[in-house]
This record gives structure tokens, sequence and C-alpha cells, in this order.
């Protein structure tokens, strides 16, 4: 068992930044893949951003590459997602979560057993 608690969100005018963090707790070694997802009223969930828990690879969707960054601290069992460079397209509910299966960087949501309570971001323009 994997549980994840994001924070971070918070409400930020177009053009600026935040940091989400994603904490992971249970059993964090058995974690694969890290991701961050995120859903907007009246749209699906979409992937944003996925980094393995050991080596450095990472993915990014199209909407979001170059102004978010995905990084983790093993140490703090924490993954972040630093967004700098809002748009009011990035309002939605962020969620993180854990993949245990050992694979790609999936963009699928299905494929991700674990998820955070999600944490809102809302960018004013």
């Amino acid at each position: 068992q994997v549980q994840l608690v994001e924070s971070g969100g918070g409400l930020v005018q177009a053009g600026g930044s935040l940091r989400l963090s994603c904490a992971a707790s249970g059993r964090p070694f058995s974690i694969s893949v890290m991701g961050w997802f995120r859903q907007a009223p009246g749209k699906e969930r979409e992937f944003v951003s996925g980094i393995r828990w050991i080596g450095w690879d990472t993915r990014y969707a199209d909407s979001v590459m170059g102004r978010f960054t995905i990084f983790r601290d093993n140490a703090k069992n924490t993954v972040y997602l630093q967004m700098s460079s809002l748009k009011p397209e990035d309002t939605a509910v962020y969620y993180c979560a854990a993949d245990l299966r050992a694979g790609g960087l999936e963009v699928n949501a299905g494929r991700y057993a674990y998820w955070g309570q999600g944490t809102q971001v809302t960018v004013s323009s």
C-alpha cells in the first residue's frame, strides 16, 4: 500500500508560479513511477508529467513542456511539480499518482494504482 498526499495548490495570476508537492508513505520503495495528472471541470483527467522513482527519466505533456518541471527528493519520499508561466487553462485539480509496475512512463491514468486526494490550482487571467 502507498499513501499519497498533495499540497501546494492555490490561486495565482497568469504568468505566476506554484510548486506542488506529493509525499508518499507506506511502501514508497515499491513505487516505479510517479505521475501528475489534472482534471478541469467537465473534462477528462489528463497526464501532466511523470518521473521514475529511481533514475532520471521524465515525461511531459506537450501543453506544459518548457513551463513545468517534475523532480523528486527520495530522502523525503516526495515528488514535486514546479509550475511556471501559468495560464488560465492550467486551472484544474491536480493529482499525484503512483505506478508500482515496471515499465515506461505511462500517460494512461488507469496504469496508476494509487492516487492522492488532489489539490486545486486556479490561474486567474
